[in-house]
């Protein structure tokens, strides 16, 4: 049913700090409106809730189809809410099928926490949400302004500049009209949570971009110099391609694939505002182009606007094995307090981010670079997109593609570059 894609599609983009739920809902396509904010809202509400649920139930490891967010939606229709609505189309019978375990934890969780209702949970997980107390993060776009630039601004409109912030408490002790630069990134500004700056001049002119801090790191860790060629996989919305332009000072070129031709056209559209000119668009699957192609090769950035295993650890332990060798895991931001889960020798050194832990939004990238190889290897063998599309039995591959080629709304980011060009 269209209303919970569009419910999963919203619920996405707040995760991702794309924007307000009440932004995102009105500039969906789903025509009733009110519907689709309530869905919304009740779900954000319970969604702590949720993920235990989820997790414990084992259910996007059993439904490999069954994306998180849209996971999140049924589960709270089938358990929380009024029941699937317009018969459920493909849902229910795919949700029916796992609706005694689903029930049968969160009873479980009820009882681990002391309370009958479903109401209680939400009291028994105390105080607002760790999501809603993100600051809000806006980068400064450098293709049109710099940072000097953009706080001068904010001080003239009567914001109280701090400096740069030195811990997560700065972060967290934000109030009012008062921002710190980002102790991190120098070109990111951090005002507190709840912060609306969708209206402000200089973001509808392009000079700012509301991103979170976490979708910030992929084009950061990858660091492409001017001139590099840049392959963005999945590209749509378009923050981190827009990000990797300002890196690239638009010398070079980015190569931003993206199967929905809505998203390409909206992230034309956003990449047009912010002054980008190297970015060539292609509606076409990723790993359908030619893996002996010599672009796609060197660094690899692996990212999702996820914190399940399933989407994260898994893939890149995956990709690791099929590589047999030709790819390593890089270590990177070895101060970076939220490290991948110990699942394989080297996960720490993939990074997450959560609002409880790093205050932002979800997340997991991971870095891996080519590792020389013999000469006598041909370089069809060692191209980065046979890292995920190499011969093998058709549920593998099948296996792969689903995870490598993300949702859209996780913005998955596996970027390479190529020196001189």
């Amino acid at each position: 049913m269209a209303l919970y894609a569009a419910a999963a599609a919203v619920l996405a983009g707040v995760e991702s700090r794309q924007g307000s739920i009440k932004g995102l809902v009105y500039a969906s396509s789903f025509q009733n409106v009110k519907q689709l904010y309530a869905l919304v809202c009740e779900t954000q509400r319970y969604s702590a809730v949720l993920d235990s649920v989820i997790s414990s139930a084992g259910l996007l490891r059993a439904e490999k189809k069954l994306r998180p967010h849209l996971a999140k939606v049924l589960v709270y229709e089938l358990l929380l809410g009024r029941g699937f609505r317009g018969g459920g189309g493909r849902w229910k019978p795919l949700l029916n099928r796992h609706q005694a375990r689903l029930k049968a934890e969160l009873a479980r969780l009820k009882v681990h926490r002391g309370v009958s209702r479903n109401e209680d949970l939400l009291e028994a997980g105390g105080g607002p949400g760790a999501a809603s107390q993100v600051p809000r993060f806006v980068r400064v776009n450098t293709l049109k302004t710099c940072s000097d630039d953009a706080i001068d601004y904010f001080k003239r409109q009567g914001f109280s500049y701090q400096g740069r912030a030195s811990s997560l408490e700065d972060l967290r002790a934000l109030k009012g009209k008062c921002f710190l630069l980002d102790p991190l990134l120098p070109e990111l500004l951090v005002f507190p949570a709840q912060t609306d700056l969708h209206e402000h001049p200089l973001y509808q002119a392009g000079h700012l971009i509301l991103q979170d801090k976490a979708s910030c790191l992929p084009a950061m860790l990858l660091a492409p110099p001017p001139g590099s060629h840049v392959i963005d996989a999945c590209a749509a919305p378009g923050n981190k391609t827009s990000h990797l332009a300002a890196l690239l000072k638009n010398q070079g070129k980015i190569f931003a694939f993206d199967l929905d031709a809505k998203r390409l056209a909206s992230m034309a559209t956003l990449l047009a505002r912010a002054g980008v000119s190297c970015c060539q668009l292609a509606e076409e699957d990723f790993l359908a182009v030619s893996p002996s192609d010599q672009r796609y090769r060197q660094r690899l950035v692996y990212s999702t606007c996820s914190i399940c295993q399933e989407e994260n650890e898994d893939v890149v332990q995956e990709a690791l094995q099929q590589s047999s060798g030709t790819f390593r895991l890089v270590p990177v931001l070895p101060s970076w307090p939220h490290r991948g889960l110990n699942i394989f020798p080297g996960a720490e050194h993939c990074l997450r981010a959560s609002p409880e832990t790093t205050l932002t939004g979800g997340f997991f990238i991971a870095v891996l670079e080519r590792v020389e190889v013999p000469s006598s290897v041909s370089q069809a063998k060692v191209s980065a997109p046979e890292l995920r599309s190499s011969p093998s039995p058709a549920p593998k591959r099948k296996r792969r593609r689903r995870n490598a080629a993300a949702a859209a709304a996780s913005s998955t980011l596996p970027c390479t570059k190529q020196e001189g060009n």
